[in-house]
């Protein structure tokens, strides 16, 4: 039943993503800024579509890493996670639950990207540096994803023990 809601947030993510790339590669100029240093001004910059289907293969590329593990234990294609995690297991859904959620954390911190960049480039809407909290928020909440996996993998191991 979790994972569904992990699914669910995983696909939300996504469009998300998509939602903010293209709503903000339509307004960005031909020359995009990535970086600025301490006095404001862009020190580096990318063409438009560079950094469109940059951020476009980036994304795939994140995602179907994420996702290869969770797909392969769905369809049973791995024989060594699906004897760890068998059906019926509340540990499979809890790992599948992990798996998708993460998936979603690692899209929104690619649409928060998005969003940055997007800042640097209109300096008279936004502010780059009223994103600091999110720069700082996306890599600890990142972390506690990365911790509470281990969480998940010594309560399916005592478990295991205890069986």
């Amino acid at each position: 039943m979790y994972y569904r809601f992990g699914k669910a947030f995983y696909f939300v993510s996504i469009l998300v993503f998509i939602f903010f790339l293209l709503y903000f590669y339509s307004a960005m100029p031909e020359q995009v800024g990535i970086s600025m240093d301490e006095s404001g001004a862009i020190n580096r910059d990318w063409e438009k579509g560079d950094f469109f289907y940059g951020m476009i293969t980036f994304f795939v590329i994140l995602n179907a890493i994420t996702l290869y593990t969770p797909k392969s234990l769905e369809t049973k294609a791995n024989k060594k996670m699906h004897r760890i995690f068998p059906i019926g297991d509340p540990y499979r859904d809890y790992i599948l639950a992990w798996f998708y959620s993460f998936g979603g954390i690692v899209n929104l911190s690619l649409g928060i990207l998005a969003l940055y960049v997007h800042a640097i480039n209109n300096q008279e809407e936004i502010g780059a540096t009223s994103y600091n909290l999110w720069f700082f928020l996306m890599p600890i909440l990142l972390v506690v994803w990365v911790v509470a996996l281990f969480v998940l993998l010594v309560g399916k191991f005592k478990a295991v023990q205890r069986s």
